[in-house]
């Protein structure tokens, strides 16, 4: 009897170590490739081993890159010399977008189905650098300044002029009287005290010294399990790094929200200017306050959305009543840039406004309907839309990435908008002229020429 109920027992553990396995993604005596929603957080290589297998693939992947933006964007310089970012960057201008057999026009004139059985659609989902790995990735004008930000098996993929000024301009709304704060400096941990200490509260300043510091994070840690040979006092990144000077630099990750990892969403860091005025935060995640933001992207974001890999790494659970609170008050106060053709309502003042101008504004609030998701004074209307933009091109696996559906997406404020190249989600349209044509196909409207550029000249102005 006692043997039999020794049986029993001993297969009620096999039962539930199965099952647990099969929750966890662990695979026992079970031959082929299982999708789990879990890394290797159990690592069995060294750091010299993971280093030289992903050595081993660095040039071929770069190569496949290159080959499919080449083939998709026109990646050569184009500035204008009239217009600037706040900080004094040229803007870039296109569209830069590749076409296949058919001008902007007979694109225009084409409906979804047509365009996408001849699978000409020029606005796909953008892979990432290397989309199997993902990661954290930052742009050499970022990286001269931070070192530490190197990763040994991947470089920057998009040209620099695409991209923001490297030490963007900081706007607060509790003194406008200052204008740009930093005037031309990146902040870090070694500055913000010496440049904000009499500007701001001992809240917001402890906040902003939060913001600047480093933590663990998936690609950047003291584990085996990194992408940058360094495992010292240099290790980790800070909120700044990829939100420089509260705004952005370009820097793209993968987002932690879906698996398996084809499916999962290549994001360029987007602005945290305005972010008083928003009410959703991250791109899909729809988190409902910049508090919820920060505390997520420290407890797992930063980790791919993996809290087990988090805890192995080396997370940092920030103290919501206070840490938190500190850092999303230093947040809550970074505005947007001046813009002084707008009046009190967010509309043009008809004696600064250029005819161009003017005539994009009409646009924007009539014929192109961008109004009806990006109203005034701050141009969002704080809520999510599914574009359907997948009604223009095939579902097909490239370098990587499933071109799948985008789903809902959170809408971001115009504001400033000159200031963030490159634009969606993605960042798959590099200039506002790219943004014009990728609407213009995607809501059907048939602008033409001139009503294009009217409609890049208003969003220059705000």
């Amino acid at each position: 009897m006692k043997k039999q109920k020794n049986q029993f027992f001993n297969l009620v553990r096999v039962c539930i170590i199965l099952a647990l396995g099969t929750a966890t993604g662990v695979v026992f005596a079970q031959k082929g490739n299982v999708v789990s929603s879990y890394g290797p957080i159990n690592q069995t290589q060294t750091f010299e081993q993971i280093k030289a297998e992903r050595m081993a693939v660095k040039e071929s992947r770069a190569k496949e890159h290159k080959e499919l933006l080449n083939s998709r964007y026109d990646l050569s310089k184009k500035t204008s010399a009239d217009v600037q970012m706040s900080g004094g960057k040229p803007i870039p201008v296109g569209p830069t977008a590749r076409l296949s057999g058919v001008t902007w026009e007979q694109l225009s004139g084409m409906t979804p189905d047509q365009i996408k059985e001849k699978g000409v659609f020029p606005y796909k989902p953008l892979p990432f650098a290397d989309h199997a790995e993902g990661g954290m990735l930052f742009p050499e004008m970022i990286i001269k300044s931070l070192p530490r930000l190197i990763r040994f098996d991947l470089d920057f993929d998009m040209p620099e002029h695409i991209l923001p000024d490297p030490a963007p301009a900081i706007y607060l709304t509790t003194r406008p009287d200052l204008g740009d704060v930093a005037k031309g400096r990146l902040i870090t941990i070694s500055n913000y005290y010496e440049i904000f200490n009499g500007i701001l509260n001992p809240k917001q300043l402890e906040g902003l010294r939060l913001l600047v510091t480093q933590f663990p994070q998936q690609q950047f840690n003291a584990t085996e399990d990194r992408r940058t040979d360094r495992a010292d006092g240099m290790l980790g990144v800070t909120c700044f790094d990829c939100h420089v000077n509260g705004h952005t630099n370009g820097a793209s990750h993968l987002v932690g929200d879906m698996r398996p990892q084809e499916f999962r969403h290549k994001i360029e860091t987007p602005s945290l200017r305005g972010v008083n005025i928003q009410q959703l935060f991250g791109s899909q995640r729809a988190l409902k306050t910049i508090e919820d933001f920060t505390e997520f992207e420290q407890r797992a974001a930063y980790f791919d959305g993996d809290h087990c890999m988090a805890a192995k790494k080396g997370v940092n659970i920030l103290e919501r009543g206070s840490q938190v609170h500190f850092m999303a008050e230093f947040q809550a106060i970074l505005d947007f840039p001046p813009a002084s053709k707008l009046d009190i309502y967010g509309n043009l003042d008809n004696t600064k406004a250029s005819k161009s101008e003017l005539s994009g504004e009409q646009l924007f609030n009539g014929k192109a309907r961008c109004a009806a998701c990006h109203p005034g004074p701050y141009y969002t209307d704080n809520s999510m839309h599914n574009l359907k933009a997948e009604r223009f091109y095939k579902q097909e696996m490239v370098n990587g990435m499933m071109m799948a559906h985008d789903g809902p997406i959170k809408t971001f404020p115009l504001r400033g908008i000159k200031d963030s190249p490159p634009y969606m989600h993605d960042g798959r349209c590099f200039t506002l002229e790219d943004i014009v044509e990728y609407f213009n196909l995607v809501q059907q409207l048939q602008l033409k020429a001139e009503e294009k550029k009217d409609l890049v000249a208003f969003m220059r102005s705000l």
